[in-house]
């Protein structure tokens, strides 16, 4: 049974509600001319297209690959603690502008608006935590080298960088990249989505406005093409890329094959391992709310949930009735905690493969189908009985689906866990803390949270191995990535030889 989408409010009165009127010039006043372009908003709550926006052209991008280098110079050399400043006053602008930013989002990727304001807070709190602990990160590094004399590793900026940047989470995704890059020295252009240009201008603007220097930070809406020759050119210094593993090799390839540095966010499929629990309501309650929120659409999102014996068949009937509960509605309305997924396309894609798991022999115990009627809403949906001939076992579900798997004991659980070929996040839950610490050591994972999903902060590094990515963004380990790490040696003087 379909369950139904409380009615959408339109854009222009949800905006107007927030005091909030977004609009930009048409493109003919922009100096692009007539256009096509697929950057454009388009309300997944509805599935209006609300607005078009002109792409760049060829000649435009290597106008702002020629600005965004000719401005590192003085960047670079800008007192550390007036960058300190100016970011400091992005994350009050971030504050300050919550509800209009949040508004946005809400808008183009179907956010519901509570989490979209919680996004917002978090991307301030990055902006403030490079702004205090940027200088640290900086000073010099006294080695102490043998022969003696000084030995100094001075933290230097590298040049202009491209971040390219996903849907999901507009503003965080772009804080984790700019924000320690900025505070270095580099500077950056940014290719956001193709499916959030407002959010893209709105991160721009703030930068304007916090008193960062014309050309530091570009917003460029490029095609693929375009982005792999600015990889390509000799004044870009490094690539970061959150995205799909297809998107992360074809920009590996091309940085490598240019010498580029480069990070890489990729995918997720995080194991949620119950080795036991003292309060299955409490368990439960995170499981669905590590699977659920962001309408499942997160690289660390909660998705194969692996539990014991023991405790599987409880964990099955609760997780499958908290999850059934939630309603999708309209992500502007703050009652709404299931909004719809980002596009029509999204949705389909998470059909064919619930679809293909049903039909060689999945039990779907709630959901399983999109929503009737406008939107892209998708059902909360729960799946046991996957296997390794199912799209499910081995791909992504980005969208609010969860497989749940049996096993027996907790070196069957570590096994299944460690069987895919992602390694982004994972939690383990126990009522005993040290097994659970035990377990979460043997997992192949670039992060894992015990009693707890896996979460994110401005002091903690983030980042996957396998075919999650490669590199680290956020905490020190976010500034560690595009620097040249410049060694300064002096070697003790030797005392001169007497003469006879």
């Amino acid at each position: 049974m379909h369950s139904k989408p409380r009615l959408s409010a339109s854009a222009d009165t949800y905006l107007g509600r927030v005091g909030l009127t977004v609009a930009y010039p048409p493109a003919a006043e922009c100096g692009y001319g007539g256009f096509m372009s697929s950057y454009k908003t388009v309300n997944p709550a509805s599935g209006e297209t609300v607005q078009e926006f002109p792409s760049a052209t060829d000649a435009q991008i290597q106008d702002a690959l020629k600005r965004s280098h000719e401005v590192f110079a003085s960047w670079r050399g800008t007192p550390v603690q007036e960058r300190s400043r100016i970011l400091s006053r992005v994350g009050e602008l971030y504050n300050e502008r919550k509800a209009e930013l949040a508004a946005i989002i809400t808008l183009e990727m179907g956010k519901p608006v509570r989490e979209a304001q919680g996004e917002v807070g978090l991307v301030a709190s990055i902006y403030d935590y490079y702004a205090k602990e940027g200088p640290r990160f900086l000073q010099d590094e006294h080695l102490d080298a043998m022969g003696g004399g000084e030995a100094i590793v001075r933290t230097e900026p590298v040049g202009s960088l491209v971040g390219i940047m996903p849907w999901n989470y507009p503003y965080y995704q772009v804080a984790r990249f700019a924000a320690p890059n900025l505070m270095l020295g580099n500077t950056v252009l940014l290719k956001h989505a193709e499916n959030c240009p407002q959010s893209a201008l709105a991160i721009e603007q703030i930068f304007i406005d916090a008193g960062l220097p014309s050309d530091a930070y570009i917003n460029i809406f490029a095609s693929k093409e375009q982005i792999a020759d600015m990889i390509a050119d000799p004044r870009i210094q490094g690539v970061s890329l959150t995205g799909s593993e297809r998107a992360g090799s074809a920009v590996g390839e091309v940085a490598g094959r240019n010498l580029k540095r480069y990070v890489l966010e990729l995918g997720g499929s995080d194991p949620f391992i119950v080795l036991d629990s003292d309060d299955m309501d409490a368990t439960v309650k995170a499981a669905v709310a590590g699977r659920m929120g962001n309408a499942g659409q997160a690289c660390t999102a909660s998705k194969r949930f692996i539990v014991l014996e023991d405790y599987y068949q409880d964990f099955v009937e609760k997780f499958t009735a908290r999850s059934a509960a939630l309603v999708p509605g309209d992500p502007s309305d703050s009652a709404t905690r299931l909004g719809p997924l980002s596009s029509q396309q999204a949705a389909d894609s998470l059909a064919e493969q619930i679809d293909d798991a049903v039909a060689k022999g999945a039990t779907v115990h709630t959901g399983g189908s999109r929503v009737d009627g406008p939107g892209s809403y998708f059902e909360p949906t729960v799946l046991t009985g996957v296997t390794p001939d199912m799209r499910a076992f081995s791909e992504e579900l980005f969208g609010p689906a969860a497989v749940i798997y049996k096993v027996g004991n907790a070196d069957e659980a570590i096994e299944l866990a460690n069987g895919s070929t992602f390694g982004l996040g994972g939690s383990v839950f126990s009522s005993d803390a040290d097994k659970a610490k035990e377990v979460a050591a043997r997992l192949e994972t670039g992060m894992v949270w015990v009693n707890s999903v896996t979460g994110t902060q401005a002091d903690l590094p983030f980042g996957g191995v396998k075919r999650s990515g490669v590199g680290r963004e956020l905490a020190k380990f976010g500034m560690n990535e595009f620097v040249n790490k410049k060694l300064i040696r002096q070697p003790a003087v030797k005392p001169s030889k007497p003469t006879s």
